[in-house]
């Protein structure tokens, strides 16, 4: 059966001739299987259904270039025979017909040709693409852990940082008690030295005199309290319970008020026994609470301090009050 040369296999199968022939040109003339990947490679390239035009001068090497100038002279003499594609060139280079089966049977097997390199080029498409999703998937997959690990990075940076401020505050809020611990200390030592002694001597044992007819045995001692229970009632009506020792100063109590109290920050206020009702000024502050008999436990009452003005300002009334009186005694009964 004679055998049909590639560009007349292409032509048979449907490609135009501008596409056959670059197809031809391009891949040397080596066979319809490498002209037919040539096509599918290039089918949408912009310039495929251009005419082909050799370049001047070229001329390709070896048995491929012979074979295509040789072709491409066939082709031209076919054509200007009429454009029979039912003439092909024998090995002697003489033209013999194709019977019409000859035709039919090398259109077919092109065709299947061409179904199995389409076959082909679509499974190849798909493992690419079936790549490319992969690939994806890796990149969003790989994006996904950074954005994580930035995220638990941030978090971890957050905890540390708030650790460190809870550290911070627990360290400041130590220094405070130790510098309130160290403060009473102080006062302790320069309010209640005097003290110190007497309190020492009370505790010496007292020597049981000699037993005498008339008397049953010795007086009972008076018991010494070391500390002092304070309940103190703030402006809101709330109460604050504390112990402090006998010989802290009054000023303690003033100061554990200011740093445990609800007092509105600015606001001034005083200390007072509701009974007996007994009103603490400024120097009562610094004195021993076992002198001021604040032991073994006691009740004060946070009040606000009236400013000095409105104080003398009442005295003054007073004072003017009881000289209106004594010049006229008659005011004094209309009052």
């Amino acid at each position: 059966m004679a055998e049909l040369t590639t560009l007349e296999s292409l032509l048979e199968m449907g490609f135009e001739r501008n596409r056959a022939e670059k197809a031809v040109a391009n891949t040397g003339n080596q066979g319809i299987e490498q002209a037919m990947d040539w096509l599918m490679e290039h089918e949408n390239d912009p310039d495929i259904d251009e005419p082909y035009v050799a370049p001047v001068g070229n001329t390709l090497g070896g048995t491929a270039a012979s074979q295509s100038s040789t072709e491409q002279a066939k082709l031209e003499d076919t054509t200007e025979a009429g454009g029979d594609s039912s003439l092909i060139v024998d090995a002697t280079g003489r033209s013999q017909p194709m019977t019409e089966d000859e035709k039919r049977e090398q259109v077919k097997r092109l065709e299947e040709l061409m179904r199995v390199k389409q076959a082909e080029r679509r499974e190849r498409e798909r493992a690419e693409e079936l790549e490319r999703e992969k690939q994806r998937r890796r990149q969003g997959q790989e994006l996904q852990q950074i954005r994580q690990k930035l995220q638990d990075d941030d978090m971890k940076k957050l905890a540390d940082q708030r650790r460190k401020e809870k550290m911070e505050d627990k360290l400041a809020r130590q220094r405070v008690k130790e510098k309130i611990a160290r403060d009473r200390e102080e006062r302790a030592q320069k309010f209640g030295g005097g003290g110190s002694s007497n309190t020492v001597a009370s505790f010496q044992p007292v020597q049981p005199s000699p037993p005498s007819p008339t008397i049953q045995g010795p007086p009972p001692t008076k018991k010494e309290y070391e500390e002092s229970r304070i309940q103190v009632r703030l402006l809101d009506g709330s109460t604050i319970n504390t112990v402090f020792k006998a010989q802290e100063p009054l000023a303690a109590v003033r100061v554990y008020v200011q740093m445990n109290g609800n007092t509105p920050e600015g606001q001034d206020f005083t200390l007072l026994s509701p009974y007996p009702r007994h009103v603490y000024t400024d120097l009562d502050m610094e004195k021993p609470l076992k002198e001021l008999g604040l032991v073994p436990s006691a009740v004060l009452v946070v009040t606000k301090k009236w400013p000095l003005l409105l104080l003398l300002l009442g005295l003054f009334s007073t004072l003017r009050l009881l000289a209106l009186t004594a010049q006229r005694p008659q005011l004094l009964v209309l009052l």
